[in-house]
């Protein structure tokens, strides 16, 4: 199933176009992810996956109005789609399915010792 799954990143960008819903636009999007996570990211890395994430049908986008500033620019929204929704929740099913089967013992501190 190569092309459907999400990467890790891919998945952290979708996830914050969600919470921001409305007023995701690539800075908006590096800036909460460094606020929630603590993750530094380069702009253009957000806008690489953004677009990416856009050619998969993941995300729309559209252009909003200039910003009321002196020389506001135009920003790029962009949105989940139904196909995004979708992802995000497989994705996060998966995970569940899989961390649910851990065994409580492999989770435990100290937990056994093994010799190398």
């Amino acid at each position: 199933m190569k092309g459907n799954n999400l990467g890790e990143l891919e998945e952290l960008i979708l996830l914050t176009v969600g919470i921001l819903y409305k007023k995701a636009y690539g800075v908006a999007v590096m800036d909460e992810i460094e606020k929630q996570t603590g993750r530094t990211l380069n702009i253009s890395a957000v806008h690489a996956v953004l677009q990416r994430l856009e050619d998969k049908g993941l995300v729309i986008s559209e252009m909003s109005e200039p910003t009321g500033e002196r020389g506001g620019r135009r920003k790029r929204i962009f949105i989940l789609t139904a196909a995004g929704k979708k992802s995000l929740e497989e994705a996060n099913e998966l995970r569940n399915q899989l961390f649910n089967q851990i065994p409580k013992i492999a989770m435990s501190v100290g937990g056994l010792k093994f010799q190398v």
